[in-house]
């Protein structure tokens, strides 16, 4: 399994948690900031560049909460 791969699989994991919350806004802004606090700077590049190519595996979730990580790091760059 190459290391996007395993990111991929992390990320489904984490949306998986989210997918009770009935708020789908919610949810992605929950997983954003999970990705936010918890995942370094290279994992969270890494991801968002495989979302960019197309996020083949990703949940929808896990797409919409890597779409609010970018949101996140755009407006307030973190380390």
């Amino acid at each position: 399994m190459s290391s996007t791969e395993h990111l991929v699989k992390m990320a489904n994991d984490i949306a998986g948690y989210f997918e009770s919350e009935p708020d789908r806004a919610a949810a992605a802004d929950g997983m954003a900031q999970h990705l936010r606090r918890f995942w370094e700077p290279r994992m969270r590049r890494r991801i968002a560049a495989h979302l960019d190519a197309g996020g083949d595996g990703l949940s929808e979730l896990a797409k919409a909460g890597v779409r609010g990580l970018v949101a996140m790091e755009r407006a307030a760059p973190a380390s």
